[in-house]
């Protein structure tokens, strides 16, 4: 057996055990969930911020009528 077919075998393994194992799982779901998240901020980052800007906006107004 060849040292790189060996490589794969034992790295075959070690994600099987990786993929079984709870707390590796919720590892992996966190992960999962941080990179969805981070592809959605970054596909909407501009109606995200128009949304923000906007937020900000009617608070500020608001404010201004209460403390005013």
């Amino acid at each position: 057996m060849s040292l790189t077919r060996g490589m794969q075998r034992a790295g075959a393994k070690w994600l099987t055990a990786f993929w079984r194992n709870k707390e590796g799982l919720g590892t992996l779901e966190i992960v999962l969930i941080a990179a969805v998240i981070i592809v959605i901020v970054v596909l909407f980052r501009e109606r995200i911020t128009e949304f923000l800007n906007s937020l900000f906006d009617k608070v500020e107004t608001k404010s201004e009528d209460v403390f005013s």
